[in-house]
């Protein structure tokens, strides 16, 4: 039994870049730990049941363990499948349903608080994604029970009129699930046309069903009020006023910058916010305390992906144990 004073790496989330990170420190044998809020994975769990991927499944593996999909994309569930696999199959430590309260420095490294107990490790990864702390529309009615910020399938709002915020992978994603199911879609885009970053197979298709009139989109626009049973809108046009049942606002996501600075974290000052870390180490500007994946991009929540940033683990372990100068920059 592991005990809570005896931790080499203590590791918050277990997203597959905390994964990651507890498989280098099993290799490198630190005694470690996973505190994870919510369930495993627990991002890629309240992704939509019908998500695909837009990584191939090779750049989606951790530690060279082989993802076999059944597609080039694969989807939601078989990411699950492959993370939930690759955590039991190495018997890795991770709490679930455990979440971390505060991180303290200390003389021997940090004392962490979590909602269950307190731990004492001489070191801290951070690898929280940025998936559960919505960016608001910041109008008036956004706190009405029709509105989420969540989308996950498209049955509910079967012969609903439904509004889309937003016009990135998820926005569309849900547009065209909640059309082909018999919802009544409109979209409200605040840009000009639909994000660049649209999956290329999924881009036609929305375009042809904006052009087409079965999907109704409103550009340069956006919502000012949200009322029980409509949505006004600011238009090029002038205010409109929209019948509505619904509201997905997919405006995207930030990660808990309350909690990072809390831990001492310190950020850029511009509007991307990107907290402070040594980009050969991950070490941020708090001895021990280190960043992994997307959290490092502070507001730039596209700069980060699974592929590009399970490096992370690797470098943050080999750090660790080589104890190589300590240092940080941005």
């Amino acid at each position: 039994m592991l005990k809570k004073e005896d931790l080499d790496v203590l590791i918050i989330g277990a997203g597959p870049i905390g994964i990651a990170c507890a498989l280098e420190c099993k290799k490198q044998n630190l005694s470690y730990l996973v505190l994870e809020k919510g369930a495993l994975t627990n991002s890629l769990f309240n992704y939509p049941l019908n998500m695909t991927f837009f990584s191939t499944s090779e750049k989606l593996e951790i530690d060279g363990i082989p993802f076999i999909s059944n597609n080039p994309k694969p989807t939601r569930n078989e990411a699950l499948e492959y993370y939930r696999r690759v955590t039991t199959s190495n018997n890795l430590n991770i709490n679930l349903y455990e979440a971390v309260l505060n991180i303290d420095k200390t003389d021997f490294g940090f004392s962490v608080t979590s909602d269950k107990a307190n731990y004492k490790t001489k070191k801290v990864i951070i690898a929280t994604g940025f998936y559960d702390i919505p960016n608001p529309l910041n109008v008036p009615g956004e706190e009405l029970p029709k509105v989420f910020h969540y989308y996950k399938e498209a049955h509910p709002f079967t012969l609903q009129d439904i509004a889309v915020v937003g016009a990135s992978n998820s926005s569309v994603d849900a547009a065209l699930e909640i059309y082909r199911k018999g919802g009544r879609v409109t979209m409200i885009i605040r840009g000009d046309a639909i994000g660049e970053r649209v999956k290329y197979w999924v881009k036609p298709d929305i375009l042809n069903r904006i052009e087409e009139g079965s999907i109704k989109a409103y550009f340069n626009s956006q919502i000012k009020t949200i009322t029980p049973h409509d949505i006004i809108i600011d238009t090029p046009d002038g205010e409109k006023t929209l019948a509505n049942d619904y509201v997905i606002a997919l405006t995207g996501y930030q990660p808990n910058f309350k909690f990072l600075k809390a831990a001492g974290i310190e950020f850029s000052k511009d509007e991307k916010h990107i907290p402070k870390y040594n980009s050969e180490t991950m070490e941020s500007n708090i001895e021990g305390l280190y960043l992994a994946g997307v959290i490092c991009g502070g507001m730039e929540t596209h700069k980060w992906f699974i592929e590009n940033s399970r490096i992370h683990a690797k470098l943050i372990v080999d750090h660790i144990v080589n104890k190589a100068p300590i240092g940080a920059k941005s």
